[in-house]
């Protein structure tokens, strides 16, 4: 009770007391977070080495693929686990971001990071789907160039339970862009 309580506070102050109560509200404490604490993430080796090895495998991969890749996704996403999610949810970067997560205490409600096709590579909790590429996380991150930042509007996201604005930014090897992460930000716990 002491949940939806807090949720609906919230709501009511983001949306009826504020209606033009949007990421901005939150963007300077989500660009202090940004530059305290996952900017760091994005030149880690192991970050720049899972990315480079998925550019590598998914280089020649075509709409077609992608588009199979991403139906097989959302299928296993809905059954709770399959080949294709398992493969990325078991992997050595996934389980890195899960750290990342729970160090956070809360402040992050799911990481993921994408590769230059916006494929997951890594997550720390199952995204809904596959392909990232065709979304504003990817194309103003990736899609932008070196050093790009988006901070996305603030929304209540039901898998976390929280109010959440995405940050994402691309990830860069030698100053060329290979891939961009996602951090869902919970803006309560700012």
């Amino acid at each position: 009770m002491k949940t939806v309580f807090k949720v609906l506070t919230l709501a009511v102050s983001l949306f009826v007391l504020a209606p033009d109560a949007r990421a901005n509200d939150f963007e300077p404490q989500i660009k202090a977070f940004y530059e305290s604490t996952v900017k760091a993430w994005l030149s880690d080796p192991a970050v720049i080495a899972a990315i480079k090895a998925q550019n590598g495998e998914t280089s020649g991969y075509d709409a077609a693929k992608i588009d199979a890749l991403d139906k097989q996704w959302r299928a296993e996403a809905k059954a709770g686990g399959g080949d294709l999610v398992n493969k990325v949810a078991g992997n050595s970067l996934s389980a890195w971001l899960k750290g990342k997560k729970d160090e956070a205490g809360g402040k992050i409600a799911e990481i993921f990071i994408m590769d230059a096709k916006g494929l997951n590579v890594g997550m720390s909790d199952t995204t809904s789907d596959y392909m990232q590429g065709d979304e504003g996380k990817h194309q103003k991150t990736f899609g932008a160039g070196a050093d790009a930042v988006f901070i996305d509007e603030v929304e209540f996201d039901e898998s976390s339970g929280a109010f959440q604005s995405q940050l994402s930014a691309t990830i860069s090897d030698g100053g060329s862009p290979i891939g961009a992460i996602t951090v869902g930000v919970n803006v309560e716990k700012l």
